[in-house]
C-alpha cells in the first residue's frame, strides 16, 4: 500500500498526539477529592462522642477570631523572614516573631509551586495536579468546597486586593475587590502600589471579616533578576512596614472582652536560585508562615520554626473562624493555635478535623480500613467519648485531665497518619493508560524511522505492507494475546483505570491497531535489514527502495533515538535528561570525525585521482590549496564542536542536581563583571551578523545590522550591558522603546522573506529566490531570538549558527549525508541546545520574563508566545535550518542536473559533472544522488 509522504507524516502525527494524550491521562495523579458533589455544611458536622448517653452538641465550637488578615506575599522564601538577613529585610516582622504574641512556621508547598495551584491548596486545603499548572494562565471559577464559599455562606463580609488570579476563581464571593494581572513581570512597583492603596481606608472600617492582600512585587523581581537581586531588600522593607501598619491598626482596635484578631503572614511558594518557581527545590517549597494573635503566649527569644504542610492552614482558619472544614482538605489542624482553648474545645476541634479526614479516606481509598490512621482515630474516638462521659459527671480530678491529654494526643497522631496517606494519594498514577501510550509512542516512532528513508526519498511515498499484515496469522494471534490482557488487568484492577472505562469497540480497535502495527514493523523491519546485509561507510539505498544499507552512523542515529525514548521511562533520565543529550551529541561528533578521517585519509588516493582527471578536462574549479584548506577545516570541525559543546555546558547549570551550583552565567551577570559581559555580548552580536546576513537581499542586510544594535541598546537599557560612555550602571529605562525599535526590523526582514518566498511559488518558479526568502526568514527569527535571550545566554545563539554553518560547509555537503541523517542530526543538535539555554525539564527554568519585552501591559496572546519562542528557541532554529538547508541543496541540485544532461552533482561543487567524467570517477563516496533530498516547498 503506497502512501505519499505527507499523508504518512500526518497520519503518524495525530496518532502520536492520541499516544501521548493517553500516557498524559494516566501520568497526571487525579487530586483526592470526595465523591459527594454538595459542600460541608454546619449542620452535617457530626455530634461530640460520648458513651452511654445522648450527644451534648452538634455544632461547631465558638470561633476562636473575630477577624482575620491574611497578608500573602508571591515568592516568599523562608530564609527571607528566619534566615541570617531577616533582621536586615524584616526587622519589624522578625521583632514579633522573636519578642510577640506569634507563632512561626515553615510551610511546605506542594508542587507544582506556581500561584493558582498554591491559591486552591490554601482555600480548599487539597493538593492540586500538575495539570493545574495550564489552568494558571486562565483560571476558571472554582466549583469544589472552599475557605471561601464557606466563609461567604455562613455571612462573613469579606475584601480583596492584589491578584486577580482570586477574582477568577471566587467571583462574587467577596464584598469589595481590586484586582491586579499577575502576569505583567516587568511591574513590580505599581502592582504592590494598588493594593496599598486601600489599605487605610480599609483598615479603618468595621464593615468586614475577612482581608485577603495578595502582594506580587516580590515574584516580579525574582523573575526579571533573581532572589539576590539588589532590589529584593527594598521590596522586603515596603513589605514590613505594611505588615507593621496592619498590625498597629488591628492592636488600636481591640476591644476587651471581644475575640482577639489573627494576623496571617505567609508565601504561596519560594523562589529558585534563578528567580522562577514551578519545580520542587527546597527554596521553592519552604515558605514562611507567621500567625500574630494576643491569643499567643509572648516569646522570650527567637525559637526555631516549626515544620507544618501548607494545606494545614486550611482546616486551622476555618475552625478558628467557626466553619466546617472543606470537604477534600487533607491537612490537619495547626496544634499550637489551639493551645489556649480549654481542653474540651480541644479536642472538639480535633475530632471534627478527624471526621472530616476519615470521610474523605473513605471515599478515595477502597481498602481505608487497613490504614493505621484510620484506625487510631476509631481508638481516639472511642477515647473521646469515655472522657465526655466523665466530664459531664462533673469529675475535675488530674485523672481526668491526664485521660484528656493522652486523648489529645491519640487524636494528633491519627490527624497526621490520615493526612499522609491522604498526601500519598496524589501519586496514584493509571499506569495501564500510561502503558498503553508509551506502546503505541513507541510503534510509530519505529515505523517512523524505518519508513523515513523511503519517505524522504525522490518518489516521495511509502510503501506500507498493511494488507499482508492484517491477513497475517501473526495478527489475529496477537489481537486475541492483547485483548485477553486487557480482561485480565480491568477484571483484577483494585481501582478503575481510564483505558478499562473505554467502551469495547474502542478497545477492540486500539488492540487491532497496535497489532497491526507490530505486523507492520517486523515486515519493514525484514524488508530495510536482509539477511546478510553489511555495514558500509556510507548509507545508500536503491533506486526502489528496497534494501537499506545501515552505516555506522546509521547505527548510532536508530540506537541512540531509540534508546532515548526508552531512558525517558526512569524519573531519573527524565529529571537530567540534558546529560542523555550531552553524551549522544559527542559520540555523534566522534562518529562524524571518523567520517571525515576515512574520507580525506583511507580515500584520499582515490581523490588525488579524481583531481588529475579533473584538470585534465578542465572542470575542476578548485586549487589544490583550497582542497588543502578545505580538507583541514573539515577535519577540525567535529572537534570544534565538541568544543563549543563543552563551554556552553558550563554556561548554564541545568537539570536537578546540580542546578545549585554556580555556573558561568552567575558569574557574567554579577555586578563586578559587567565589562567583560558587555564586550562578550557586543562580540557575539557581531558573530552572528557575519554569519547571518551571507544570504540575504541587501535591504534585509541593513535591517539586520540595525536590529542587532537595538539588542545592545535594550540590553543597556534594562541594565544588564554597558555602553562605552557609560559609568553607572543604573537602568535609565525599561528599555520598551529599543525592544519595539527591533520588532520593527525584524518584521520588515520576516516581510520581505515572506514576499521573496510567495514569488518564487506563485509568480516565477526561480529557486535562488525561494532559497533567499527560507533564509531571510530564519535571519529575522534569529534577530527575535537575539533579543529575547539574556545577554549572558547570547554565546548560545552564536555557538548554534557557528556549528550549524560550519557542518553545513564542510560535513553535510562534503561527506554526503542524506536526507534522513541530515534530520535526525538537526533534532539531536536542537534538543541539546534546548538544555545549552539553560532549560530543564522543570517548570522552574521556564524564563517568563521574556514574555513582557517590549510590552507596557500583559497581552496574553504575545506574551505566551514570546516565552514559548525563547524557551523552545534551540529546536526551533536548528528545524528551520533544516528546512533551508534541504531546500537550497535540493534546488542547487535539481537547477544544475536539468542545466546539463547526464549531469550529477558532485563533491563540494553544484556544477554538473561530464558523463565522460562520471565513468572514470573511482570514488564512490564522492558522488551523491540529489533525489535523496525531499521536496520543500
Amino acid at each position: 500500500m503506497k502512501v505519499r509522504s505527507s499523508v504518512f507524516a500526518s497520519f503518524i502525527l495525530i496518532l502520536e498526539v492520541l499516544g501521548v494524550a493517553l500516557f498524559l491521562r494516566g501520568f497526571f495523579p487525579v487530586p483526592v477529592k470526595s465523591s459527594l458533589s454538595s459542600k460541608n455544611k454546619l449542620s452535617d458536622l457530626p455530634p461530640e462522642p460520648l458513651t452511654g448517653g445522648s450527644s451534648n452538641t452538634s455544632g461547631a465550637p465558638k470561633p476562636l477570631f473575630k477577624r482575620v488578615v491574611v497578608m500573602l506575599v508571591d515568592a516568599l522564601r523562608e530564609d527571607f523572614v528566619f534566615g541570617p538577613n531577616g533582621p536586615m529585610f524584616l526587622p519589624y516582622t522578625r521583632h514579633v516573631i522573636e519578642r510577640g504574641s506569634s507563632l512561626s512556621f515553615v510551610a511546605k508547598a506542594r508542587p507544582p509551586t506556581v500561584t493558582m495551584p498554591r491559591i486552591k491548596a490554601l482555600t480548599t486545603g487539597s493538593i492540586p495536579g500538575f495539570i493545574d499548572v495550564v489552568m494558571n494562565l486562565n483560571s476558571p471559577a472554582l466549583s469544589e468546597d472552599n475557605l471561601i464559599w464557606q466563609a461567604k455562606t455562613a455571612g462573613k463580609k469579606i475584601i480583596f486586593y492584589g491578584d486577580d488570579t482570586w477574582v477568577r476563581l471566587f467571583p462574587k464571593h467577596f464584598m469589595e475587590h481590586d484586582g491586579t494581572t499577575s502576569f505583567f513581570v516587568s511591574d513590580y512597583t505599581e502592582v504592590d502600589n494598588n493594593v496599598t492603596r486601600h489599605l487605610d481606608s480599609t483598615l479603618k472600617r468595621d464593615d468586614w471579616d475577612i482581608l485577603i492582600l495578595h502582594y506580587l512585587g516580590l515574584d516580579h523581581i525574582g523573575h526579571i533578576s533573581g532572589p539576590h537581586s539588589s532590589l529584593i531588600q527594598p521590596k522586603l522593607l515596603e513589605m514590613d512596614d505594611i505588615l507593621k501598619k496592619i498590625h498597629g491598626s488591628l492592636v488600636s482596635k481591640e476591644a476587651d472582652g471581644s475575640l482577639p484578631y489573627l494576623l496571617v503572614l505567609c508565601g504561596d511558594h519560594g523562589m529558585s536560585e534563578t528567580g522562577s518557581h514551578g519545580g520542587s527545590s527546597e527554596p521553592e517549597i519552604n515558605t514562611p508562615l507567621v500567625l500574630i494573635s494576643p491569643i499567643f503566649k509572648r516569646k522570650a527569644e527567637m525559637e526555631k520554626p516549626g515544620v507544618v504542610e501548607q494545606v494545614d492552614l486550611t482546616p486551622t482558619l476555618a475552625l478558628g473562624l467557626g466553619l466546617p472544614i472543606s470537604q477534600n482538605s487533607v491537612g490537619h489542624v495547626i496544634p499550637g493555635v489551639l493551645e489556649e482553648s480549654s481542653l474540651r474545645e480541644q479536642l472538639r476541634f480535633l475530632h471534627l478535623n478527624g471526621h472530616q479526614l476519615s470521610c474523605l479516606l473513605k471515599d478515595s481509598t477502597p481498602e481505608y480500613q487497613k490504614e493505621a490512621g484510620f484506625e487510631q482515630f476509631r481508638v481516639a474516638e472511642k477515647a473521646h467519648g469515655g472522657w465526655m462521659k466523665l466530664y459531664l459527671e462533673g469529675n475535675t480530678s488530674e485523672v481526668l485531665t491526664n485521660m484528656g491529654k493522652k486523648v489529645l494526643k491519640q487524636y494528633l497522631e491519627a490527624l497526621a497518619a490520615m493526612s499522609s496517606a491522604l498526601s500519598k494519594q496524589l501519586g496514584k498514577y493509571d499506569m495501564y493508560s500510561m502503558i498503553a501510550g508509551m506502546v503505541f509512542v513507541f510503534q510509530l516512532l519505529l515505523v517512523l524511522l524505518l519508513a523515513m528513508p523511503e519517505a524522504l526519498s525522490g518518489s516521495a511515498s511509502v510503501d506500507l505492507p498493511v494488507l499482508s499484515s492484517l491477513l497475517s496469522l501473526p495478527f489475529y494471534l496477537l489481537c486475541l494475546f492483547l485483548a485477553s490482557v486487557h480482561v485480565l488487568v480491568c477484571t483484577s484492577a483494585e481501582s478503575s483505570c481510564y483505558f478499562c472505562s473505554l467502551s469495547w469497540g474502542l478497545v477492540f480497535a486500539a488492540v487491532a491497531f497496535s497489532s497491526a502495527m507490530f505486523c507492520i514493523l517486523i515486515s519493514l523491519a525484514r524488508r530495510r535489514l536482509p539477511d546478510g546485509s553489511q555495514f558500509h561507510g556510507k548509507s545508500s539505498q536503491s533506486s526502489s527502495g528496497g534494501e537499506w544499507m545501515l552505516s555506522e552512523l546509521d547505527v548510532l542515529l536508530l540506537a541512540g533515538t531509540v534508546g532515548h525514548t526508552l531512558s525517558l521511562a526512569a524519573s531519573s533520565f527524565v529529571e537530567e535528561e540534558h546529560q542523555t543529550w550531552y553524551f549522544l551529541l559527542n559520540t555523534l561528533c566522534l562518529t562524524v570525525f571518523q567520517d571525515v578521517c576515512r574520507k580525506y585519509f583511507r580515500e584520499q588516493r582515490d581523490e588525488e585521482e579524481q583531481i588529475i582527471l579533473s584538470k585534465k578536462s578542465q572542470t575542476f574549479s578548485h586549487s589544490g590549496s583550497e582542497m588543502c584548506s578545505e580538507k583541514w577545516l573539515a577535519l577540525a570541525t567535529p572537534p570544534f564542536t565538541l568544543l563549543c559543546c563543552r563551554l556552553l555546558r558550563s554556561l548554564n547549570q541545568t537539570g536537578v542536581q546540580w542546578a545549585h551550583l554556580p555556573d558561568v552565567g552567575h558569574w557574567l551577570n554579577s555586578s563586578e563583571h559587567k565589562v567583560i559581559l558587555s564586550l562578550l555580548s557586543a562580540f557575539c552580536l557581531v558573530l552572528i551578523y557575519l554569519l547571518v546576513q551571507r544570504r540575504c537581499s541587501w535591504v534585509s542586510k541593513v535591517a539586520l545590522a540595525f536590529g542587532l544594535v537595538g539588542v545592545y541598546s535594550y540590553r543597556a537599557a534594562v541594565g544588564n550591558v554597558l555602553f562605552p560612555w557609560q559609568h553607572s550602571s543604573r537602568t535609565t529605562s525599561k528599555g520598551t522603546v529599543e525592544a519595539r525599535f527591533v520588532y520593527v526590523f525584524v518584521l520588515g526582514i520576516l516581510f520581505s522573506g515572506t514576499k521573496d518566498l510567495l514569488r518564487s511559488q506563485i509568480i516565477t518558479a526561480d529557486s535562488k529566490l525561494k532559497s533567499r526568502g527560507l533564509w531571510e526568514i530564519y535571519s529575522g527569527l534569529v534577530l527575535l531570538v537575539s533579543l529575547l535571550f539574556r545577554a549572558h545566554n547570547l554565546p548560545v545563539l552564536c555557538c548554534c549558527l557557528l556549528i550549524q554553518t560550519l557542518m553545513a560547509q564542510f560535513i553535510w555537503k562534503k561527506l554526503h549525508y542524506d536526507a534522513a541523517q541530515t534530520t535526525i542530526m538537526h533534532y539531536w543538535f536542537g534538543q541539546a541546545f534546548f538544555y545549552f539555554q539553560g532549560n530543564s525539564n522543570n517548570i522552574a527554568t521556564v524564563d517568563i520574563s521574556v514574555g513582557f519585552v517590549g510590552l507596557e501591559s500583559y497581552v496574553e496572546a504575545p506574551a505566551v508566545f514570546l516565552t514559548a519562542l525563547s524557551t523552545y528557541a534551540g529546536p526551533l532554529l536548528w528545524a528551520c535550518h533544516l528546512v533551508c538547508y534541504l531546500s537550497s541543496e535540493r534546488d542547487s541540485c535539481g537547477v544544475w542536473g536539468s542545466a546539463v544532461s547526464g549531469g550529477r552533482c558532485m563533491e563540494g561543487d553544484p556544477k554538473p559533472v561530464p558523463a565522460s567524467l562520471q565513468r572514470q570517477g573511482t570514488d564512490r563516496g564522492a558522488e551523491t544522488s540529489c533525489s535523496r533530498l525531499p521536496e520543500v516547498s
